[in-house]
């Protein structure tokens, strides 16, 4: 469907450094593809990222085309602005955020962006390993407090890791695993190939791993894909780690696999619920290295996403 080329188009809850790249890259007009010609819209940018439902029928205001990077956008609310036809969501995790299916019904498009920040959250995911593997953040807390609580580590070369999903995230973490002499394993729900990667069925990847790295989308089959029997079928002593969606894991039953030890250590940058409250059993556990929902958050990652919502929106009206 083309649009106006008058059409606005609303950037919803910028954060700070979005907005920075934003401008930066309207400014220079750096759109690939697209070098010298104008934009076929404006854009609207609300560097106001915390919105509550209540104004985000306002601040959508007429626009046909909106951009949304962690805003929850409900059905309701969407029923309320009789103008939107496009969303641009700012990486793969829509359904977080939003029923897309649902939207789709009210005429609704829901544009994905993909491979934006592959290599920063798997260094995030790199980086939780090892932080998990030497209790790096609980003995940091504890020097803090004056306490000099020295803690057991486990050396990971020559270790096994298990990836469990295997897109642009899980090749460039096999990447780096394999540069740090781990042994790489993998599952993915199609078949893939990457050289010094074996790729074997789930129950055996779950298995032999020494540390699980999940890199799954969030959709209907996976939600809580890590079940209390999956999480039972992993080797005990295990560090688990998460880049991708809370909504994989059954938190409740990583608990009870935390407390028990089963699970040695958990490295997680997202959770069921978001912004973790300040109650959650995640935060009284010590074998937990906690991140906030921040492993895409680099400035290559930022630009590289504008860039691509802004070649979206291009084709949008093309």
């Amino acid at each position: 469907m083309m649009l106006e080329s008058s059409t606005k188009v609303v950037f919803i809850d910028a954060t700070e450094s979005l907005t920075r790249v934003a401008e930066s890259r309207l400014a220079a007009a750096s759109i690939k593809g697209a070098e010298d010609k104008p934009l076929p819209f404006t854009l609207d940018i609300n560097c106001q990222p915390d919105i509550k439902p209540s104004d985000m029928p306002q601040r959508i205001g007429d626009a046909e085309v909106i951009w949304v990077d962690h805003t929850l956008l409900s059905t309701e609310v969407a029923k309320q602005c009789p103008n939107l036809k496009h969303v641009v969501f700012m990486g793969t995790g829509a359904r977080s955020y939003m029923n897309i299916e649902a939207l789709a019904e009210l005429g609704i498009q829901v544009h994905l962006i993909k491979n934006y920040g592959d290599t920063a959250v798997a260094e995030c995911a790199f980086g939780l390993m090892w932080a998990a593997a030497r209790n790096l953040a609980f003995m940091d807390r504890a020097m803090r407090q004056g306490q000099w609580q020295r803690s057991e580590g486990v050396q990971l070369t020559s270790k096994t890791i298990g990836l469990i999903g295997f897109g642009g995230i899980g090749a460039e973490m096999a990447r780096l695993c394999l540069g740090a002499g781990l042994r790489v394993l993998a599952w993915n729900r199609s078949p893939r190939h990457y050289p010094g990667v074996t790729f074997l069925p789930l129950e055996q990847v779950l298995a032999q791993s020494d540390v699980i790295s999940l890199h799954l989308l969030l959709d209907d089959s996976t939600k809580g894909f890590v079940s209390r029997e999956c999480l039972n079928q992993m080797k005990a002593g295990i560090i688990l780690l998460n880049t991708a969606r809370g909504a994989l894991i059954d938190e409740s039953a990583l608990i009870d696999n935390l407390k028990s030890g089963h699970i040695r250590h958990a490295g997680l940058d997202v959770f069921t619920v978001e912004p973790l409250p300040i109650d959650h059993p995640f935060t009284t556990l010590d074998n937990v290295t906690l991140s906030a929902h921040s492993a895409f958050r680099v400035p290559e990652a930022n630009q590289r996403l504008v860039d691509l919502a802004l070649n979206v929106t291009v084709n949008i009206f093309n």
